[in-house]
């Protein structure tokens, strides 16, 4: 019988004996590799942290003891040793698990999360927490390589030193190399450092020298720093000693024997301790060995060969973008480029190609790409960040005073804004237009199709001020281009179709969708004028203003949030100019978190589709036209 299937909560995996351990590992790395290969997901760094999470959950006493992931893409093992593996077909689909730890779906999920950063702060307020409470239980953080450069990381690291709480910080560290030689004497040295013996020696050694009056606390430094010594020469922790973290490591994450001894005593350990663990992305699949980056988060892909199943046969908003940022990069030798750890997934990596010195991966520290970009467009340069828009929100401050303030040249190229499809809940980009809009100086975009793009690139740099572009995931509508990129004109829309009875609004990707919905209308006789909006902000008054005059009602459309968005900036500017008597639908995300799930699922769901907007565009005709019968 198979191992995995005996599993159904940690309690079962602690009556295997290690032995066991690694064709359970085997075992779990086939579903996942199955499983994802039809849904897609996170699938290289799963693979690689197969044996950390089987030892994790042999050795703690979970739910009551704490495993905090950081971003936690990287929890499926986790989540098939807690209970979930007869759901697990049903990873990141609607209505289905999460792609991502949350709390809502089981006890074993200690702390949301789907940005990286956040795992050590929370693991820190755990760790108080059971301090304040007089609990016993331990807390263990896993944090991936890549999140350290994350100034949220290196924050919650000095704290939690300072603290000096009872806290494991487990570097899972999947970019470098492990050789034989290193990897038999680190362990050998940390399960030494680590052991009982030698952590009691070491505590009673402390204590005598302090009492030895002048020369007690010098040679204590001395014994300090020789261990030190004996760590540095091999292994890379003075960072983590400075911040006040005990550093072991680096071991095999691979390795059962050395695994599992030396987290048992890390575990027992007192204060903030630091294990540094090395781990192979995509181990087990040679596909995700091979390309890490693409198998990061992959589409679905054949199981044998590896190769994505599903090919796009339009190019993407974001290649769009990027492909224009080079055209005009060719000319003005002032732009740059900003990411923040997602070069590839931006399409940055098409701008790296033509300009390799003009490109900047600050890693993941998004509010430092801000005020770097602040920087350089202060001394004359053309700054452009490509960020999702979940991400950018982790900027906000830098936006408003390093920006904004100073009224700098910053292009703000807002990737995956709007709903997101199965990354879900942390990742939609809900909420761009509302908490970029209220700011004095910002210029707000969002173009209909990939054509419009092009120009609202070039806009960006033509403008002089901080601007952002605003675009969807997924692949383009397919229309014909113009050879040129040309600036629009600061804060006019364009009127896209005339009408007398109802006017739709709209903004972004809903424009097409409202001319297929005015299309409808038609066909039952009610008039219905488009208006492609363009800007959320400086937002086209008069145009808006003139069309809804001439009309019974108006809606507006957009794939963001209703709080605060376009809709609110139409209200707004009606009210200005003394409209109140124009019924006013706003059509957009409710006041909740969206799950996950195909984007044309969602978009139906909440009524923005064309026959959303059609639906509601007749309700709210019909009433308005029954009312003037009444009265």
């Amino acid at each position: 019988m198979s191992i995995l299937k005996r599993i159904d909560s940690p309690a079962d995996l602690k009556k295997l004996t290690p032995k066991e351990f690694p064709e359970l590992c085997q075992e779990i790395r086939s579903l996942i590799i199955s499983v994802l290969s039809d849904v897609g997901g996170h699938l290289a760094s799963n693979l690689g942290v197969v044996e950390l999470t089987v030892a994790l959950h042999y050795l703690l006493d979970t739910p009551q003891d704490k495993i905090v992931w950081d971003t936690s893409n990287q929890a499926y093992a986790h989540k098939l040793l807690t209970g979930r593996r007869e759901q697990f077909h049903t990873l990141r689909q609607f209505g289905g698990m999460s792609g991502f730890c949350k709390r809502e779906e089981s006890e074993y999920d200690a702390f949301n999360a789907g940005h990286a950063g956040t795992g050590v702060s929370a693991a820190v307020g755990f760790s108080e927490a059971h301090k304040q409470m007089g609990l016993p239980h331990r807390t263990v953080c896993v944090v991936g390589d890549g999140a350290l450069t994350s100034g949220m990381t290196l924050e919650g690291l000095q704290h939690a030193g300072d603290l000096k709480k009872n806290l494991v910080v487990i570097l899972n560290d999947n970019q470098m190399s492990i050789s034989r030689n290193v990897g038999a004497i680190s362990a050998y040295l940390n399960r030494t450092f680590t052991g009982e013996f030698y952590t009691r020696l070491r505590e009673e050694t402390s204590q005598f020298l302090e009492t030895i009056p002048q020369i007690g606390e010098p040679v204590k430094k001395m014994a300090i720093r020789a261990e030190e010594l004996a760590k540095g020469f091999l292994l890379p922790g003075l960072l983590f000693e400075e911040l006040g973290f005990r550093y072991v490591g680096p071991i095999d994450g691979h390795n059962f024997e050395h695994l599992l001894s030396t987290l048992e005593n890390v575990i027992k350990l007192k204060g903030p301790t630091l294990l540094h663990v090395i781990t192979k992305k995509g181990l087990g699949f040679e596909p995700a060995m091979k390309d890490p980056v693409w198998f990061h988060a992959c589409s679905p892909f054949d199981a044998q060969t590896g190769k994505p199943t599903k090919k796009a046969t339009r190019p993407s908003y974001s290649a769009v973008a990027v492909n224009t940022l080079v055209k005009l990069a060719k000319d003005d030798k002032r732009i740059v480029a900003i990411t923040a750890a997602m070069c590839e997934g931006t399409s940055l990596n098409i701008f790296e190609k033509e300009f390799p010195d003009r490109i900047y991966d600050v890693g993941i520290a998004e509010q430092h790409s801000v005020t770097f970009a602040a920087g350089l467009a202060a001394q004359g340069l053309r700054p452009v960040i490509c960020m999702y828009s979940t991400f950018l929100q982790r900027a906000y401050d830098q936006v408003v005073h390093d920006v904004a303030t100073q009224n700098l040249p910053v292009t703000l190229c807002i990737d995956r804004g709007g709903l997101v499809a199965e990354d879900g809940t942390t990742h939609h980009g809900a909420f761009d237009f509302a908490y970029l809009r209220h700011m004095p100086n910002m210029v707000v975009m969002a173009p209909k199709d990939e054509n419009e793009l092009q120009h609202m690139v070039k806009s960006c740099i033509h403008y002089e001020k901080p601007v952002a572009v605003r675009y969807p995931r997924g692949a383009t509508l397919g229309v014909s281009m113009d050879p040129v990129p040309e600036p629009l004109p600061l804060g006019q829309g364009e009127l896209l179709r005339e009408g007398n009875d109802v006017a739709l609004v709209a903004i972004g990707v809903m424009v097409h969708h409202a001319l297929e919905a005015a299309e409808r209308l038609a066909q039952e006789g009610i008039s219905a004028a488009v208006v492609n909006a363009r800007f959320v902000k400086p937002l086209d008054e008069e145009l808006i203003g003139t069309v809804a005059k001439k009309v019974k009602c108006l809606l507006t459309m957009e794939e963001g949030c209703r709080m605060g968005g376009f809709g609110s900036a139409v209200l707004e500017s009606l009210s200005e100019q003394g409209l109140w008597h124009i019924p006013t639908k706003v059509l957009a995300l409710p006041d909740i978190y969206i799950e996950q799930g195909p984007q044309d699922l969602l978009r139906e769901k909440y009524g923005l589709t064309a026959n959303g907007i059609y639906e509601q565009a007749k309700v709210l005709f019909d009433r308005v036209s029954f009312q003037a019968i009444v009265s």
